[in-house]
C-alpha cells in the first residue's frame, strides 16, 4: 500500500480513520468550497484547469471521467472542451460536495471513491483529477483503477499543488496557505470548519509523497509516457497514457 502521506494525527488518529474523516469534512464545508477557492485562487481557476486539460490532450467528443469531482471545478472545464459530442462523468465519495456542484445537465455524477470506480472497464478516453490525489488511500490501487477504466491509448491528467523545492519558497507558500488562507476563510465562509479544511489542505500538500514516487506508481500501474509539467514551481500536471497493446 502507498498512501499519499502518513496519518495526520492533528485531525484523525490512524490511517483507517482517514477516509471517513475527510469525507465528513468535505460534506460539512461543501457549501463554502467554491467561494473560498475563488478567493484564494492560487492558480486553480477555470483558465488554468482548462488550459491544463487541453494541453494534456482533451478534445471534443471524448468520454471523460473526472475523479474527485467535488463541486465540479475541473469537470466544468472538461465539459466545455469535449462539447456536445463528448461525455463527462464525475465521481466523488462526498455527496455534500456533489450536491453543491454547478455543472451542465449533461454531466453525470456518481457516488464512489477512486479506489473502486463505479465505471465499467475500457469505457473512458480521458481521466482527470483536480487537486484530489492527496486525499486517496492508496496510489497503487487508484492508478490501477484509472488504467482499468481507460481504453487502450487513453490519457490521464492529474492536477496537484506540490511543495516547492526552495526553502524560502516553501516558507512563503506555507505562510499563505496555512496562515492567511484560513483567516480569509473565517471571514467569508459560513461553516465554522472551513478554516480547518484550509489548514488541512496545506498539511496534505506538505506531507504528500514526492513527485518521483507518484510517477513511479503510475509506471508501476502500467502507464507509459509518464511526465510531470510544473508551473511556477508548485503546480504539477501529471500526464500519462494507457498502452495501446
Amino acid at each position: 500500500m502507498q498512501a499519499p502521506h502518513p496519518p495526520l494525527k492533528d485531525y484523525y488518529a490512524q490511517e483507517a480513520d482517514r477516509n471517513g474523516w475527510v469525507r465528513g469534512l468535505f460534506d460539512q464545508t461543501a457549501g463554502d468550497y467554491d467561494r473560498v477557492e475563488r478567493a484564494m485562487a492560487l492558480g486553480s481557476g477555470p483558465w488554468y484547469r482548462r488550459r491544463a486539460l487541453q494541453q494534456a490532450g482533451l478534445r471534443p467528443g471524448m468520454r471523460v471521467l473526472d475523479v474527485g469531482v467535488g463541486t465540479g471545478l475541473t469537470a466544468r472545464e472538461a465539459a466545455r472542451l469535449v462539447g456536445a459530442t463528448g461525455q463527462v462523468t464525475g465521481v466523488d465519495p462526498s455527496a455534500g460536495m456533489m450536491k453543491s456542484a454547478i455543472l451542465p445537465a449533461t454531466v453525470n455524477l456518481l457516488l464512489g471513491k477512486a479506489e473502486a470506480l463505479p465505471v465499467p472497464s475500457d469505457t473512458v478516453d480521458f481521466v482527470s483529477m483536480g487537486y484530489a490525489l492527496r486525499h486517496v488511500a492508496d496510489f497503487s490501487v487508484v492508478f490501477q483503477e484509472f488504467k482499468r477504466v481507460l481504453v487502450p491509448g487513453g490519457q490521464i491528467c492529474i492536477l496537484e499543488i506540490t511543495c516547492p523545492e526552495g526553502r524560502l519558497q516553501r516558507l512563503l507558500l506555507k505562510a499563505y496557505m496555512r496562515g492567511l488562507v484560513p483567516v480569509l476563510a473565517r471571514c467569508i465562509a459560513r461553516h465554522r470548519d472551513v478554516p480547518k479544511l484550509m489548514r488541512y489542505y496545506w498539511d496534505t500538500i506538505e506531507a504528500c509523497a514526492s513527485p518521483d514516487v507518484i510517477m513511479g506508481k503510475m509506471r508501476d500501474a502500467g502507464f507509459v509516457e509518464v511526465e510531470r509539467i510544473v508551473s511556477l514551481g508548485i503546480f504539477s500536471e501529471y500526464r500519462a497514457r494507457s498502452p495501446v497493446a
